[in-house]
């Protein structure tokens, strides 16, 4: 079994202790929806490091003055910094990855019909230079 802050290892009772908190509260905020922790079959709640990180979160915010429902949107925004992070991490990675099995092809422009072209550095778009020649018609 691979253990990480995600695991679900404390039971209520050693989660409000290591939260500083009493049980009760933690089922308040289960009720809530500002802490979820995992359920076992038997319907008992299991709280992971990360869940217990967020209870004292939760303390240090309340004990500041934040509303519960204020708790609830800083605990969104973090996860959603969290999500947008990794996303910038694996896009970052995709890029490098892209970069090193293409050397060389990081310039673009645009094509003939707009779409967009990658070029090798140093070289250029050909384009047409043809020249249109307008005379307006004699009126007679």
């Amino acid at each position: 079994m691979d253990m990480n802050e995600m695991s679900p290892l404390f039971v209520i009772s050693v989660a409000a202790e290591l939260a500083g908190m009493h049980p009760q509260t933690l089922r308040q905020y289960d009720r809530l929806g500002l802490v979820s922790p995992t359920r076992t079959a038997g319907k008992s709640r299991r709280y992971s490091m990360r869940d217990v990180v967020q209870l004292r979160e939760i303390a240090q915010l309340s004990s500041e003055g934040v509303s519960l429902e204020g708790i609830r949107r800083v605990l969104g925004l973090e996860d959603e910094v969290a999500n947008l992070r990794t996303r910038v991490r694996e896009l970052e990675a995709a890029l490098a990855d892209e970069m090193l099995n293409r050397p060389g092809r990081r310039v673009f422009a645009a094509g003939s019909q707009g779409e967009v072209v990658s070029l090798r550095a140093g070289t250029r778009v050909r384009r047409e230079n043809a020249v249109v020649v307008w005379r307006p018609l004699e009126r007679e």
